[in-house]
């Protein structure tokens, strides 16, 4: 189990590979406020929904100086599946050994149906311009969640 992110936190760095294989690291943004989500699989009904809600938002977040990265245990061919089938315009990037994700507090014990596993608990972390952790959220719902975001950063 890895420790959850509190506002002021430095967000940890990392570089990880997008679907194209080409890497993407959050330094690239700086200067820029990074939201990063984190969702347990590409090509599933949950992940799909929050992926094509940040893709459809993604001008608004973009507009207001918001750069949108999310994060899976996938591996890139499976994140460019899914980016093809879906239509995907969000930067998406795998951590298929998940240090990046338990590095932001975003891997451990949840629920599902009633049987209690270790896996990636769907959070967001938003960045500021230095590096710094503006909001950090957990355990979030797919559905509404953006809406929410969107909502809360008075974009």
């Amino acid at each position: 189990m890895s420790e959850r992110l509190q506002p002021g936190d430095t967000a940890p760095a990392f570089t990880l590979p997008d679907a194209d294989g080409n890497e993407v690291s959050l330094a690239d943004h700086k200067g820029r406020k990074v939201i990063v989500y984190f969702y347990p699989a590409a090509l599933t009904p949950g992940c799909t929904k929050q992926a094509c809600d940040f893709t459809d938002n993604l001008d608004v977040l973009a507009s207001a100086g918001y750069d949108v990265i999310g994060v899976s245990p996938d591996k890139p061919e499976k994140l460019a599946k899914f980016r093809e089938k879906e239509n995907l315009k969000v930067t998406l990037v795998g951590d298929p050994d998940t240090a990046v994700i338990e590095a932001y507090g975003a891997y451990g014990e949840k629920k599902n149906y009633g049987k209690t596993y270790v896996g990636v608990i769907r959070s967001t972390i938003v960045v500021d311009e230095e590096g710094k952790v503006e909001r950090a959220l957990y355990n979030v719902k797919a559905t509404g969640h953006v809406a929410k975001v969107i909502k809360d950063l008075g974009v």
